[in-house]
């Protein structure tokens, strides 16, 4: 087993924003991707998965950003999966530039989920292992966000090219949604500095969602996306919610 996993990427201009810095959805790619890979190596792939009838689903991200980097640049990312808790599967995830200095840490809290009733599968009953490693440079998980009142309100719906091969709504897809909620000149001046999601229940093609969001005077932007009715597999409305500190 490789209990620590590698990968260089080079950032193409279609990743970067206005500001020649890493879009913070292509975070989420690359978290993705090292993740998928590292899996295969450790024979939880997406083909094995689908013979028990599973899949992995992300419920949870926490990202803390030291450096953007720019078009051009490589980065080399790595990734390891942390001990398996009672209801999930904890992956931790760094990545250096060519120098060796760290641009961004994250931790991403994985699930499995049964693939026709659409609902979470405890590690104990999976019949999943995954050995976990901890090297002490982990982040602490994202805690639940408290739902309140906010004064924005704007509505987006989801099309097909949001979608992913699980059929529903990609999760890096939420974080261009959660940029888009302010203008292009505050994102020149405030890079974001951390952000955390939170995936609780899954949006499909063509739905329509409602986005809540605010921006406090520390510059902290905080987003839930709802739709009108409850989800029937989850019992509430909420979509996802987020949060980025600028």
């Amino acid at each position: 087993m490789q209990p620590v996993y590698q990968k260089t990427f080079h950032i193409p201009a279609s990743a970067v924003e206005a500001a020649n810095r890493l879009k913070l959805s292509h975070i989420l790619d690359y978290l993705q991707d090292v993740a998928g890979d590292h899996s295969a190596m450790l024979g939880t792939d997406r083909q094995t998965l689908t013979e028990k009838n599973l899949f992995w689903a992300v419920i949870r991200h926490r990202v803390q950003i030291t450096r953007l980097p720019r078009a051009g640049e490589d980065i080399t990312v790595e990734t390891w999966p942390m001990p398996t808790t009672r209801t999930a599967y904890p992956r931790s995830t760094i990545a250096y530039d060519a120098d060796g200095k760290e641009c961004f840490r994250a931790i991403s809290l994985w699930v499995l989920m049964d693939t026709e009733s659409r609902a979470m599968v405890l590690p104990g009953k999976s019949g999943v292992g995954v050995e976990g490693l901890l090297r002490g440079c982990e982040l602490a998980a994202p805690g639940s966000m408290a739902v309140r009142s906010m004064e924005n309100r704007l509505r987006r719906t989801v099309r097909y090219t949001d979608l992913d091969w699980n059929g529903h709504m990609n999760n890096c897809r939420y974080l261009d949604w959660v940029t888009d909620t302010l203008p292009g000149d505050f994102h020149r001046q405030y890079p974001a500095r951390e952000f955390s999601v939170c995936y609780l229940s899954e949006a499909r093609e063509l739905e329509t969602l409602d986005l809540s969001f605010e921006l406090s005077a520390d510059r902290c932007l905080s987003v839930v996306a709802s739709r009108e009715t409850e989800d029937a597999s989850t019992g509430h409305s909420r979509v996802f919610a987020a949060k980025v500190q600028f």
